[in-house]
């Protein structure tokens, strides 16, 4: 899910980052609407009340949108700075968990402070409703970076545009056969699924646990950050198994000329 980059990347690995990155950014949208009152996911909006503000000269409010719309373009700025600048010097994977990792404690800051400090004040809002659109950013920054812009899932509005145009070019046969519009059909279909999901779950849980709904996003984002780990390890630990079975063949008498073959055929499909 981390561990490739571009267009290394098959559409199962988008499809399972887009799945789970998009059911993180439902719940937190809908939970910083019930709690703040405030769409987080993403800032289209937020362009349109920026110059509402501007005209009507409320430049405390002007101050506070354009900040909020800077944190989402931070947030993606430094995804994308992480990745480029973090190539040669770590793995794939650890640069890309990276970014997920900032999120999860973005979103782990905003669950602590309303459960142990919040007052309830504006400027209070303010600013945690600013931690969640740098974390968005954070996410929306990594997924289109390692997947060539094929994943996007804080927002829906181009993607909803998207599947409009492909149910339309599905009217035609020769594109319901077209192996590239119908993996790209399955992988919004699934962002646009797992946001709605994530969302009604993140409503859900609200109405029993309350604010301790950013924790089980934060959980999500550790399942992300670390579900290569475990595959990794696994590849690890059967090129182990292999490298044990190959030298122990090759002590058995008659075995000298064995052949030197890959050690590593097969590790790749795990």
């Amino acid at each position: 899910m981390l561990r490739k980059y571009s267009n290394h990347r098959t559409n199962s690995d988008n499809i399972k980052l887009g799945a789970l990155t998009a059911f993180s950014a439902g719940m937190v949208n809908v939970i910083s609407v019930i709690v703040f009152f405030s769409f987080t996911s993403n800032v289209t909006g937020y362009y349109a009340i920026l110059a509402q503000e501007v005209s009507k000269g409320n430049w405390y409010q002007v101050a506070v949108v354009l900040l909020w719309i800077l944190l989402f373009f931070i947030g993606s700025m430094i995804s994308n700075l992480i990745i480029i600048h973090g190539k040669g010097k770590r793995s794939v994977y650890m640069t890309h968990a990276i970014p997920v990792m900032l999120e999860f404690l973005s979103i782990l800051f905003v669950g602590i402070y309303l459960q142990f400090f919040y007052k309830d004040t504006l400027q209070e809002t303010e600013l945690l409703v600013g931690a969640l659109l740098f974390a968005m950013g954070l996410q929306n920054g990594l997924t289109a970076t390692i997947s060539n812009f094929a994943v996007k899932t804080t927002h829906l509005t181009g993607l909803t545009t998207d599947l409009g145009i492909l149910v339309s070019m599905f009217t035609k046969k020769v594109n319901r056969q077209n192996k590239s519009l119908v993996d790209k059909f399955h992988l919004l279909l699934f962002i646009f699924l797992s946001y709605i999901l994530g969302g009604i779950v993140s409503g859900v849980f609200y109405n029993n646990f309350q604010n301790h709904t950013f924790y089980l996003v934060c959980f999500i984002l550790l399942i992300i950050a670390f579900y290569d780990f475990y595959k990794l390890k696994k590849v690890k630990k059967l090129f182990g198994k292999r490298h044990a079975n190959y030298n122990a063949a090759l002590e058995k008498p008659g075995n000298s000329n064995l052949s030197n073959t890959s050690k590593e055929t097969t590790v790749q499909q795990v």
